[in-house]
């Protein structure tokens, strides 16, 4: 299992995710930096993600719909703020109505997600911040934390 750790600060207003990969970072980067790769990882394997647009620059957009077990539709969406290819990205995450555009009702989040080669692979760390606790709390009660280390764990059958 790449994830090794998971933390949330209700204090910080953030979510830290700590993965290891036996991958180089590049290899690692493709995975987010090609739509048809991400859709394999991005979700839990029981909500697998489409994605629609696929703009990984600052100012791009990224534009996905997570499908549950159920056909039930959860679309999202990424607002590129920077690249550093291929050492880190960051994007304003949301929650979005079926035609893409955000659903305000719901938290945005800021992720910057960081790639640092080791002598086994990769460590990537993801840090997710939140405007307030409310939002924080929000993303927990819905099981952010048991998707995203689902999701992430994914990673490790594309780099096998």
């Amino acid at each position: 299992m790449p994830v090794t750790d998971i933390r949330h600060d209700l204090d910080a207003l953030t979510l830290t995710i700590t993965a290891e990969f036996a991958a180089p970072v590049q290899r690692i980067w493709e995975i987010y930096a090609d739509p048809r790769q991400l859709e394999k990882v991005w979700g839990p394997k029981e909500f697998p993600a489409t994605v629609v647009d696929h703009d990984l620059r600052p100012g791009g957009r990224v534009s996905y719909c997570m499908t549950g077990p159920e056909g039930e539709r959860h679309p999202g969406y990424w607002n590129v703020l920077e690249v550093d290819e291929p050492r880190s990205f960051t994007y304003e995450d949301g929650f979005a109505h079926e035609d893409f555009t955000p659903n305000t009702e719901l938290p945005v989040s800021t992720c910057v997600s960081t790639f640092q080669a080791t002598a086994a692979g990769t460590r990537a760390t993801y840090v997710t911040s939140y405007a307030d606790r409310e939002a924080l709390q929000t993303v927990l009660d819905m099981g952010v934390e048991e998707g995203s280390r689902s999701a992430i764990d994914q990673i490790d059958d594309l780099v096998a």
